[in-house]
């Protein structure tokens, strides 16, 4: 039998020669090689899959809240990148990006061979970087894996490429990278750069803008003219390069570029910020109104990619701030601690038809979460005496038990002195504790007989008293509700609930029960938001319906009486800061807060001072506060509140 000799070490030759493989073992080795490398590859590529998760950023975004002029509020979260449509973004915009980046981007197969060789090149002897990538393929580094250079990592990323490019429409694919690459300053996605460097939507961008965008892709570090001289120069350069690219990839007629001379300087300013001080305030409750009017799962909301359009108005919230700021300026809780320590101010301002134009919700949103504007723990005191008005001028009165209702009017009059009894159809009113209810007015004063207007534009409290038994504590209950006040704020119905002492509504909700009488008698309740966007859809909220409360004679009644308050009455020291102002103010039995609540043509307002520890909301008296001389009415501070914020604002 004949034995095979081995073929290598080759027979027939001597020397070093023997050791060198023939041209039929150097061809069947490659042929071995490439049938090997090409089963890897169709191996890997079958059992490599598109990952379910993007990265944490490619799929975090931020959501951003306007002011009521359109102008940016705030954004919140993590990062800072909203979604667009592809259809948003200007055709010549896309055209620019794919002109810098990828000009054979929709004929291509996702991948660039001679970019993958110099990219491995680059890994394999630690050269730099080189460019060559396709979009699909950078949109994989983007949304799917890391930024290593390593050969495993960009082995994987064109396996993903072609199987994407597979897949996905071209289309998806450029949208998809749009809104996932990096453009400087804190943004990811090329709606959140047209803002930050231009301060608009990308659907308002022209060609030369997007040029400049689309340069930021090579390197935002480098290509942000307003970080250096010798960035200004490259971002030029590469503008006026990228501009030329577009007339030779057809996305440009020479005719239009020749318009593009000078450079689309960006601004210097940044994106808005997370949101402080008092837009805080202002983002939290927007955001409680948006994820309740749109039907909205916190957690969904959280992800991101809300434009949030608010009815806050910039220029009210500034001169509220200083309004407020101006009366703290007397409190000294160091000097007084006693008397001035846990002073708190909350306000808000509500238009007639419910749209919240500015809330002082505290100190710094960062530092105190809790909202003063929106507390419901501060006692409305006198402050609800015109919803027991206007109950009574509705529905009359009850004197006499089973009979038919009396109805009263403005001129009706009711004994305004002090310790006056409290009468029930029965006889008088007896408390828990077996002792004859009487009312009392401010200061021990007795008035008199008063009519009921004159009640309530002087703040005497012993009528209100006797007309809220006298009406029904339910149907004063029932108006209140009607007017916008919350059920759970409500006290229980005992004679002092007519004076608002058991009762805690909001400020917010106190300006929007104002606002019915100055709308006539049509309440709104109030809200924070006008319109929500995501993704350049409108997202469909639940907004609230203006609805009669009272009568328009009954709210032209109370809104006469509310005029004499500032004119004449408790609140005269402000009489000429708007003409034509309707208000009220309110006090306590226990001097534990001062309410002021006015409504001009354009607003209702609503101020409340008063103190409280955060730790245990229990209301502390205001004699004294400020270094305020006994006596001084608990309202006095409120009213001058509004008087200064009225007259930055009318």
């Amino acid at each position: 039998m004949r034995r095979l000799r081995p073929a290598y070490p080759r027979p027939g030759r001597s020397d070093w020669r023997r050791w060198i493989p023939s041209w039929r073992q150097w061809l069947g080795a490659c042929l071995y090689a490439f049938i090997g490398m090409t089963g890897f590859v169709t191996i890997a590529y079958a059992v490599t899959d598109i990952p379910d998760d993007l990265n944490s950023f490619a799929r975090q975004q931020d959501n951003v809240y306007y002011w009521a002029d359109g102008s940016t509020m705030a954004r919140t979260g993590w990062v800072s990148r909203q979604e667009m449509p592809l259809d948003k973004v200007p055709p010549k915009v896309q055209g620019a990006v794919l002109a810098a980046e990828n000009a054979s981007f929709y004929s291509d197969p996702g991948v660039s061979p001679s970019g993958f060789l110099r990219a491995v090149k680059a890994a394999l002897t630690g050269g730099e970087t080189q460019g060559g990538s396709t979009i699909t393929q950078q949109y994989v580094k983007n949304a799917y894996l890391n930024q290593d250079r390593t050969l495993s990592r960009k082995f994987t990323e064109v396996l993903l490429a072609v199987k994407l490019d597979n897949r996905n429409s071209k289309k998806q694919i450029l949208q998809d990278y749009l809104n996932t690459s990096w453009f400087g300053r804190g943004t990811y996605g090329i709606q959140r750069a047209s803002q930050a460097y231009y301060g608009k939507d990308v659907s308002q961008l022209n060609p030369s803008e997007g040029a400049f965008l689309a340069s930021l892709l090579k390197g935002a570090g480098l290509y942000d003219p307003t970080l250096s001289k010798e960035n200004h120069e490259r971002a030029v350069e590469r503008w006026s390069w990228i501009l030329d690219r577009m007339v030779e990839t057809g996305h440009l007629s020479q005719a239009e570029r020749a318009t593009y001379t000078t450079f689309p300087e960006p601004s210097d300013a940044s994106l808005v910020g997370m949101p402080g001080a008092q837009t805080g305030y202002l983002v939290e409750m927007a955001k409680a109104y948006t994820i309740k009017a749109g039907h909205i799962k916190e957690s969904d909301f959280d992800l991101g990619g809300y434009q949030i359009y608010t009815t806050f108005d910039q220029s009210r919230m500034a001169a509220l701030t200083a309004a407020v700021q101006e009366a703290q300026k007397d409190f000294d809780a160091e000097k007084r601690p006693d008397t001035d320590k846990y002073a708190k101010i909350g306000a808000a301002s509500v238009a007639p038809d419910g749209r919240l134009l500015a809330v002082y919700g505290g100190p710094d949103y960062l530092k105190q979460g809790f909202n003063q504007a929106n507390a419901t723990t501060i006692p409305v005191g006198s402050a609800l005496t015109p919803i027991v008005y206007a109950a009574a001028l509705e529905d009359g009165v009850e004197r006499t038990r089973g009979k038919a209702r009396t109805p009263v009017s403005p001129s009706s009059v009711y004994n305004g002195n002090d310790q006056v009894t409290v009468q029930t159809p029965e006889g008088p009113y007896w408390d828990r504790a077996g002792k004859v209810v009487k009312g009392r007015n401010d200061g021990g004063r007795n008035w008199g007989q008063v009519t009921l207007r004159q009640a309530v534009a002087d703040s005497v409290n012993t009528p209100m008293l006797q007309l809220g038994l006298d009406v029904g504590l339910d149907r004063v209950e029932s108006f209140a509700e009607r007017a916008g006040l919350l059920r759970s704020s409500l006290g229980p119905r005992i004679p002092t609930f007519a004076l608002g002492e058991n009762s805690t509504p909001s400020a917010i909700r106190m300006a929007g029960a104002y606002q019915t009488f100055a709308a006539g008698g049509m309440h709104t309740d109030p809200y924070s938001v006008r319109s929500v966007t995501r993704a350049g859809a409108a997202v469909p909220l639940v907004a609230p319906k203006a609805a009669r409360a009272v009568s328009a004679r009954t709210a032209g009644a109370v809104t006469d009486a509310l005029r004499d308050t500032v004119t004449a009455g408790s609140a005269k020291t402000v009489g000429k800061a708007h003409p034509g102002a309707a208000g009220k103010t309110g006090t306590t039995a226990a001097n534990t807060a001062g309410w002021f609540v006015a409504s001009t043509e354009q607003e209702s307002t609503a101020v409340v001072v008063y103190r409280m520890a955060l730790t245990d909301l229990v209301p502390l008296p205001l004699t004294g506060l400020g270094g305020d001389a006994p006596g001084t009415p608990g309202y006095a501070r409120a009213v001058g509140v509004w008087g200064n914020y009225i007259k930055a604002v009318k």
